[in-house]
């Protein structure tokens, strides 16, 4: 399809985008968009250096790739160099997204309609001050060619919906929302019974949570809360360009390394369906099940081909950039808790005093950490009590993975609607995360 220069290491992707956005506020349609285009991202490696390029103009790569090795030095020896022969040679046709399984095909009118199904069930109530209604999709058709001999087209597909809501009760104040995200719009549909269910809930905490006593605790994560936790701090640590150059976290991460309880397993895996799939990463190698931990043990990394041959380790699928106008990074795929052997009951059963982190606004860290919980709940005599009002769950990042001490059979995979990851300049990537429902033995609560 191209000419590729000889000693030279080259790599083509193509993107062919999709993607919808609606939002509609307190019933009020007041933003609809949707657009497509086709872009593609060059990069050429000749052993020393790196040189990119990004273009809308598909029909002009053939002279980005030479423009660019014009600026390169030819390299008799690139099939030595151990970039290059750590990237993988992948052919073939790996599409999920087509007919009516992709967003294309859907109607705007029938995604408007999606959130307007929906939007009466908290439209109407006394407590609601402000709400709004978000819809998105996003459709990747990609085409990855290199200069090794890759041939492949895939695609990745995110669909999700949100509707949030601020409530107040004389001078209480409570914001909540209803998330949900998936692959496939039809997974979007039927959910007025989960809707309601949510919004009673909040409307119940407003009015009855009271502010906890602030302490240290035996706290239950929720999948969401664990999920989040994996996914910002230890996933992040994870990523292995930050080692890169740095002795002291290479030594701190070393491979083989007791990092936490043994019945603590975190796993990152491209091949999970959500909004973190995706079979291949942005330099075309396949996506991979890695266990970051693995018993309590430090059993691998998140990698590009540069970190794997820096760090002399195999590759992952972990490449990813944003879309065309980004070069790949190491980033996360789908980052998750691994279950364990026991029911929600039995794991709250045995904590005389604790606290349930149900949902969360957000979550943040890398050493230390700290969760901003929405809803959450006291633990009383092994049973689920009053609803609580809580500022923050901190803790260290080593001391809080050491403290897990029981985990529930049942994992579950989340997505957020809208938003995702962030890291340098490239967000939001689409990610997922999860878990099981994790009691750690003592976290700070305030």
């Amino acid at each position: 399809m191209y000419k590729f220069p000889e000693g030279l290491y080259t790599d083509v992707r193509i993107e062919d985008v999709f993607q919808t956005s609606i939002q509609i506020t307190m019933g009020r349609l007041d933003d609809v968009k949707e657009k497509s285009y086709r872009a593609a991202f060059i990069r050429l490696y000749d052993g020393k250096r790196w040189f990119y390029a990004s273009t809308s103009d598909v029909d002009g790569i053939q002279g980005e790739i030479d423009a660019l090795a014009s600026m390169a030095s030819k390299n008799e020896n690139i099939e030595k160099d151990p970039i290059f022969k750590r990237l993988e040679v992948n052919e073939g046709e790996f599409l999920k997204f087509i007919g009516k399984d992709s967003v294309k095909e859907i109607s705007l009118n029938e995604k408007i309609g999606l959130l307007k199904e929906y939007y009466p069930i908290i439209a109407h109530s006394e407590h609601v001050k402000l709400w709004r209604a978000n819809y998105i999709d996003l459709n990747v058709k990609k085409s990855f060619y290199s200069s090794k001999g890759s041939n492949i087209v895939f695609d990745t597909q995110r669909v999700g919906m949100r509707i949030g809501f601020e409530l107040s009760d004389g001078e209480k104040k409570f914001a909540d929302r209803f998330d949900r995200g998936s692959n496939y719009f039809a997974s979007l549909k039927g959910l007025e019974k989960e809707i309601e269910t949510r919004f009673n809930k909040a409307v119940l905490f407003l009015k009855e949570a009271v502010d906890v006593k602030p302490g240290k605790y035996t706290v239950v994560l929720s999948p969401e809360a664990a999920g989040v936790f994996a996914h910002e701090s230890f996933g992040h640590k994870s990523e292995s360009d930050f080692m890169i150059g740095d002795e002291s976290m290479k030594e701190e991460w070393k491979i083989g390394k007791k990092v936490g309880s043994e019945i603590l397993s975190i796993v990152d895996d491209g091949n999970i369906m959500g909004t973190g799939y995706t079979p291949f990463d942005d330099e075309g190698t396949r996506a991979k099940e890695t266990y970051l931990i693995k018993n309590g043990i430090l059993a691998g990394r998140l990698h590009s081909a540069k970190t794997a041959a820096a760090l002399k380790e195999e590759l992952t699928g972990n490449a990813r950039a944003l879309n065309f106008e980004y070069e790949p990074i190491v980033r996360m795929t789908t980052t998750y808790i691994k279950g364990g052997d026991k029911s929600f009951e039995e794991l709250i059963s045995e904590i005389d005093e604790g606290v349930l982190i149900e949902t969360l606004k957000h979550g943040s860290g890398m050493s230390t950490f700290t969760l901003a919980p929405s809803m959450a709940y006291m633990i009383r005599n092994g049973k689920v009590a009053e609803p609580v009002k809580i500022s923050v769950v901190s803790g260290n990042v080593f001391e809080t993975l050491n403290e897990i001490d029981g985990l529930t059979k049942d994992v579950k995979i989340l997505e957020f609607a809208l938003g995702g990851c962030g890291k340098f300049e490239q967000f939001p990537l689409p990610v997922g995360f999860g878990g099981p429902y994790v009691r750690v033995k003592s976290l700070n609560v305030r």
